[in-house]
């Protein structure tokens, strides 16, 4: 069994061999999500960089997500990024690629595109190459938006978590970022959101 153990010993996350209890973990909150934004009637859309999308796959496996989820951008370069999402060549250049500013374009940039009610920015180092010492592997930028309010945050993944690889990675920014979702939606008032069945 390989874990994943928080620096904070209460808080401890388990990647068992098969992937079992993470993907149970990754499915009960992506189920609880869609399930929100169906009743809510919430769209959503993503842009991911280093989840390579797998946010967007963890959505769609739910039966239902159609109702709610409009698309994805799996915005793995910087040309895409610009191209595609609008990302401005000046906050590549001024911040780099690994940046909130990035993540808030990205999330900026798919909710424009499609037109969605919510929406979710992901930028990162999964690694195995490419960290520094200001922006090790596990640095991860996740922007989430609804309407006219965002949330951005660093995960810091390499200060809460040990034995990091890129699936870990990857799995645990998905995680985060459907958190995230919930969070800012629940936070909104009943009569900012419209009832998709009614």
């Amino acid at each position: 069994m390989c874990k994943v153990v928080r620096k904070e010993v209460r808080r401890t996350v388990i990647f068992a061999d098969d992937d079992k209890m993470v993907t149970d973990s990754i499915d009960r909150k992506v189920k609880g999500v869609v399930e929100y934004f169906m009743t809510k009637g919430i769209t959503l859309s993503t842009a991911e960089s280093c989840t390579g999308g797998m946010l967007s796959m963890m959505i769609t496996s739910v039966a239902g997500a159609s109702k709610v989820f409009l698309g994805g951008v799996c915005s793995y370069t910087e040309q895409m990024k610009m191209n595609v999402l609008g990302v401005s060549e000046s906050t590549l250049e001024n911040y780099t690629v690994y940046s909130p500013q990035v993540a808030s374009q990205m999330s900026l940039g798919v909710m424009r595109l499609t037109g969605s009610d919510a929406s979710v920015g992901i930028t990162g180092l999964a690694g195995p190459d490419g960290g520094t010492d200001d922006k090790p592997i596990g640095t991860v930028y996740v922007s989430v938006r609804y309407k006219n309010l965002e949330t951005v945050k660093d995960l810091r993944l390499y200060d809460d978590y040990e034995e990091l690889d890129r699936t870990k990675i990857r799995t645990l920014t998905t995680i985060k970022a459907l958190e995230m979702l919930r969070e800012l939606c629940e936070n909104m008032k009943v009569e900012d959101v419209k009832n998709v069945n009614g």
